[in-house]
């Protein structure tokens, strides 16, 4: 089992990367969805009271959400995620600035052996205010068929979860092993060659295959007639 941490730099992140299959919620439930002040993602930005230039920080450890990872590895459910958050007011709403830290568990794509790692992961993301003025944000290309997903700050409130699942997700790798040299599976009987370096099997070309089959038909018939002639010289030596 080996452990090690990956450290990925800060990117604004967005839902639906190709290629990173994962669950989360729609963007229309996002979008539409009251933050739950309960939900230890959900932060309070009232004390910034929208005033561009105000800044407030903050740290805080909570327990990571189901399906927090892609099929392979990912932060198990309930795990400790350790968050260092900036909140930063500015005219268009709440710009939000952080690093993750949390475990990683999976098993490695070419021996299935377990893996643990640690991710380090940093994000940024804004939070506009519902009233802020449209000409400030980016104008979409009506030639772009991405989904382009904007947050809003909702009561004085902003989630975090869909945010820290892109960051987490995105960071991940696609195809995680437990060393970088791992020889992977004997693809004959299976076997981890890792911890059976000498490990190998007779290859035999399937071109000479019939002809291995005919010469040891032959010499199975020449055993055979071998056999049969002794015993009638022993019966003959016998009269």
């Amino acid at each position: 089992m080996h452990t090690r941490t990956v450290r990925v730099p800060v990117l604004p992140v967005r839902h639906g990367a190709p290629g990173r299959p994962y669950r989360h919620r729609g963007k229309q439930e996002a979008l539409n969805a009251r933050p739950d002040h309960r939900n230890p993602l959900v932060f309070d930005t009232h004390e910034l009271g929208r005033r561009p230039g105000a800044m407030q920080r903050l740290s805080r450890s909570v327990d990571a959400p189901a399906d927090l990872g892609i099929e392979v590895i990912g932060v198990p459910a309930g795990a400790t995620v350790e968050l260092d958050l900036r909140l930063e007011s500015v005219m268009e709403g709440v710009l939000v600035t952080g690093t993750a830290r949390a475990p990683l568990t999976g098993e490695c794509v070419r021996c299935l052996e377990p893996v643990e790692r640690t991710l380090e992961t940093d994000f940024q993301e804004m939070f506009s205010y519902p009233d802020a003025d449209s000409r400030a944000r980016p104008v979409a290309d009506p030639e772009d068929d991405a989904e382009e997903e904007t947050f809003s700050v909702e009561d004085g409130l902003i989630d975090l979860e869909p945010v820290l699942r892109d960051a987490v997700v995105l960071a991940l790798p696609l195809q995680p092993v437990c060393r970088e040299d791992c020889p992977g599976l004997c693809t004959q009987c299976g076997a981890r060659l890792a911890d059976e370096p000498d490990h190998h099997h007779d290859a035999v070309d399937d071109r000479w295959a019939a002809l291995q089959g005919l010469a040891d038909s032959f010499r199975v018939g020449g055993r055979n007639d071998v056999n049969g002639a002794g015993a009638g010289a022993d019966e003959k030596q016998e009269k």
